[in-house]
């Protein structure tokens, strides 16, 4: 099968597409036909080997050579304790644990999936695992009357934190570069910022800062804070992220305004009510480009170099087995 592989840290110029033998699922996993996979900052971070949590497992080389890890397919063949797939099923899932997302084949363990919806097409569904449920873990507890900012409001997980917050009743601000603005006044936001002009954490007071970028210092961000307001970062350097927990640990309880790091949960229990409100109509699935196979590189550059307008995905093809 066809897979692009990098075997060595660096800039999109490291992948090579390479023919590699189909994986084989082990005894809880499923063999998946790839028909879509969407790019995360993940990917881009493991690419480059950078924030340097990106190296857990291969500090030298990377452990999986192929990335992506939100995908959508059709499965293929399933291990022998597999019960809630079979040969044929249409799934997605989130399979940041062994990636392999940018190949015509994965494997994926039978936790990961869930049923693809009828209404959703393999291209949008991919881009819902990760990014939607950073998305609605983020917002959880936005209501009515808040003020919410979304820093990295015009990329895939903002696209949906934007969306979640409107339908939450609460007043939304993003911020990205300034060809993202538009972009986010579509999606709902009531007010947007370019980053590059105007510094958000000087503008206002807010009852909740999702960061998806943590590109402030954490006192700054604790600055844009409404008192009893809550700060949540997701990504950053990891001096960027335990100068949060250390401020937010030092200072929160003393000023009543909560920072922390988002951890995130996986898992089909954490993206599906995305999904369903996505069919519902609830939802938009922002889809900005797709690539094919042979150009991930150009799609991990796009979203890496802060292009993208919601979500990018690639498309493989499928030779037989």
């Amino acid at each position: 099968m066809k897979a692009v592989v990098h075997d060595r840290y660096g800039p999109p110029d490291v992948l090579r597409v390479a023919e590699v033998p189909v994986p084989s699922p082990t005894a809880h996993q499923v063999l998946v036909e790839v028909a879509a996979t969407s790019v995360n900052l993940s990917d881009w971070e493991g690419l480059r080997g950078s924030p340097m949590y990106a190296r857990i497992g291969g500090f030298r080389a990377p452990a999986r050579p192929v990335l992506g890890s939100d995908i959508a397919g059709r499965v293929t063949s399933v291990g022998s304790d597999v019960t809630r797939f079979r040969p044929g099923d249409e799934v997605y899932g989130d399979n940041l644990g062994l990636k392999g997302g940018f190949a015509e084949y994965a494997v994926v363990p039978e936790a990961a999936l869930s049923h693809k919806p009828a209404g959703l097409t393999f291209e949008e569904a991919s881009t819902l695992p990760q990014a939607g449920a950073i998305a609605l873990q983020g917002t959880a507890g936005a209501h009515r009357g808040q003020r919410v900012l979304i820093n990295g409001a015009g990329g895939g997980a903002g696209s949906f934190a934007i969306q979640l917050a409107v339908l939450a009743g609460a007043h939304v601000t993003g911020v990205d570069n300034a060809g993202k603005l538009p972009f986010m006044r579509d999606l709902g936001a009531d007010e947007v910022i370019d980053y590059r002009r105007q510094d958000f954490t000087e503008l206002g007071h807010y009852d909740l800062v999702l960061d998806l970028v943590a590109s402030r210092s954490a006192f700054a961000c604790r600055r844009a804070l409404s008192r009893g307001g809550r700060y949540l970062c997701v990504g950053g350097t990891m001096g960027s992220l335990l100068h949060v927990l250390a401020v937010g640990s030092a200072l929160g309880p003393l000023t009543g305004r909560r920072m922390g790091v988002l951890a995130v949960r996986q898992g089909p229990a954490h993206f599906e009510s995305v999904a369903q409100r996505c069919v519902a109509g609830d939802l938009r699935i922002p889809v900005d480009r797709t690539f094919p196979l042979d150009e991930t590189a150009r799609a991990l550059a796009h979203v890496g170099n802060g292009h993208a307008l919601g979500k990018v995905v690639v498309v493989p093809g499928h030779p037989t087995v």
